[in-house]
Protein backbone atom coordinates (compact mmCIF):
# COMPACT_ATOMS: atom_id res chain seq x y z
CA UNK A 1 0.00 0.00 0.00
CA UNK A 2 1.66 3.36 -0.93
CA UNK A 3 2.25 5.49 1.56
CA UNK A 4 1.01 9.35 0.98
CA UNK A 5 2.39 12.29 3.01
CA UNK A 6 -0.68 15.13 2.74
CA UNK A 7 1.15 18.62 4.01
CA UNK A 8 -2.60 20.56 4.38
CA UNK A 9 -2.85 23.49 7.35
CA UNK A 10 -6.61 23.39 6.96
CA UNK A 11 -7.83 20.43 8.79
CA UNK A 12 -11.49 20.39 6.74
CA UNK A 13 -8.70 19.53 3.80
CA UNK A 14 -6.81 17.44 5.46
CA UNK A 15 -9.70 14.97 6.84
CA UNK A 16 -11.42 15.27 3.66
CA UNK A 17 -8.57 14.17 1.42
CA UNK A 18 -6.45 11.25 3.62
CA UNK A 19 -10.09 9.50 4.07
CA UNK A 20 -10.94 9.50 0.34
CA UNK A 21 -7.63 8.77 -0.32
CA UNK A 22 -7.63 5.71 2.29
CA UNK A 23 -10.77 4.03 0.83
CA UNK A 24 -8.68 3.96 -2.44
CA UNK A 25 -6.12 2.23 -0.99
CA UNK A 26 -3.45 4.22 0.35
CA UNK A 27 -2.21 4.93 3.54
CA UNK A 28 -1.95 8.15 4.96
CA UNK A 29 0.31 10.37 6.89
CA UNK A 30 0.38 14.12 7.42
CA UNK A 31 1.71 17.47 8.54
CA UNK A 32 0.30 20.67 9.24
CA UNK A 33 2.92 23.27 8.42
CA UNK A 34 6.05 22.94 5.81
CA UNK A 35 8.93 22.53 8.51
CA UNK A 36 6.47 19.72 10.10
CA UNK A 37 6.10 18.37 6.23
CA UNK A 38 10.04 18.28 5.69
CA UNK A 39 10.65 16.62 8.98
CA UNK A 40 8.04 14.03 8.42
CA UNK A 41 9.04 13.15 4.77
CA UNK A 42 12.51 12.47 6.16
CA UNK A 43 11.34 10.18 9.03
CA UNK A 44 8.55 8.13 7.14
CA UNK A 45 9.87 8.12 3.67
CA UNK A 46 6.40 8.38 1.92
CA UNK A 47 5.88 7.41 -1.64
CA UNK A 48 4.57 10.81 -2.90
CA UNK A 49 3.98 14.40 -1.09
CA UNK A 50 0.76 16.23 -1.63
CA UNK A 51 2.23 20.06 -0.49
CA UNK A 52 -0.18 22.89 -0.26
CA UNK A 53 2.00 25.65 -0.96
CA UNK A 54 0.41 28.14 1.60
CA UNK A 55 1.79 27.21 4.73
CA UNK A 56 2.51 28.27 8.04
CA UNK A 57 6.20 28.18 9.90
CA UNK A 58 8.00 27.25 5.98
CA UNK A 59 5.76 27.57 3.10
CA UNK A 60 5.21 25.04 0.44
CA UNK A 61 7.37 26.36 -2.27
CA UNK A 62 10.51 26.48 0.58
CA UNK A 63 9.07 22.73 1.62
CA UNK A 64 9.88 21.44 -1.80
CA UNK A 65 13.04 22.98 -2.40
CA UNK A 66 14.12 21.58 1.18
CA UNK A 67 12.77 18.05 0.01
CA UNK A 68 14.35 18.29 -3.59
CA UNK A 69 17.28 19.26 -1.67
CA UNK A 70 17.87 16.39 0.74
CA UNK A 71 19.62 13.60 -1.42
CA UNK A 72 17.80 10.94 0.85
CA UNK A 73 13.99 12.28 -0.12
CA UNK A 74 14.65 13.82 -3.22
CA UNK A 75 13.49 11.18 -5.22
CA UNK A 76 9.80 11.49 -3.71
CA UNK A 77 6.85 13.03 -6.01
CA UNK A 78 5.54 16.12 -5.05
CA UNK A 79 2.76 17.32 -5.42
CA UNK A 80 1.56 20.94 -5.11
CA UNK A 81 -1.92 21.69 -4.31
CA UNK A 82 -2.96 25.01 -4.26
CA UNK A 83 -5.99 27.23 -4.79
CA UNK A 84 -3.89 29.68 -7.40
CA UNK A 85 -4.76 28.56 -10.81
CA UNK A 86 -2.41 31.36 -12.52
CA UNK A 87 -0.04 29.72 -15.10
CA UNK A 88 3.31 31.84 -13.50
CA UNK A 89 2.09 29.33 -10.03
CA UNK A 90 2.45 26.21 -11.96
CA UNK A 91 5.81 28.05 -13.15
CA UNK A 92 6.94 28.34 -9.76
CA UNK A 93 5.61 25.10 -8.16
CA UNK A 94 7.73 23.34 -11.08
CA UNK A 95 10.80 25.60 -10.54
CA UNK A 96 10.51 24.75 -6.68
CA UNK A 97 11.03 20.97 -7.38
CA UNK A 98 7.27 19.92 -7.37
CA UNK A 99 6.78 17.36 -9.90
CA UNK A 100 3.00 18.53 -10.96
CA UNK A 101 0.52 20.92 -10.08
CA UNK A 102 -3.27 20.97 -9.22
CA UNK A 103 -5.31 23.24 -8.44
CA UNK A 104 -8.46 23.52 -5.40
CA UNK A 105 -10.87 22.46 -4.85
CA UNK A 106 -9.69 19.24 -5.85
CA UNK A 107 -11.62 17.03 -7.66
CA UNK A 108 -10.97 13.57 -6.79
CA UNK A 109 -10.25 11.60 -10.38
CA UNK A 110 -7.85 14.39 -11.22
CA UNK A 111 -6.03 13.82 -8.50
CA UNK A 112 -6.07 10.09 -8.76
CA UNK A 113 -4.32 10.45 -12.11
CA UNK A 114 -1.72 12.04 -11.08
CA UNK A 115 -0.94 10.22 -7.83
CA UNK A 116 -0.77 6.90 -10.50
CA UNK A 117 0.93 8.33 -12.93
CA UNK A 118 3.89 9.82 -10.53
CA UNK A 119 3.72 6.32 -8.38
CA UNK A 120 3.89 4.54 -12.12
CA UNK A 121 7.45 5.81 -12.39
Amino acid sequence: MPLILIVEDNDMNLDMLSRRLERKGYEIVSARDGQAGLDQAISTKPDLILMDMSLPVMDGWAATRAVKANPVIAHIPVVALTAHAMASDREKALEAGCDDFYTKPIELPGLLDIISRLLEK
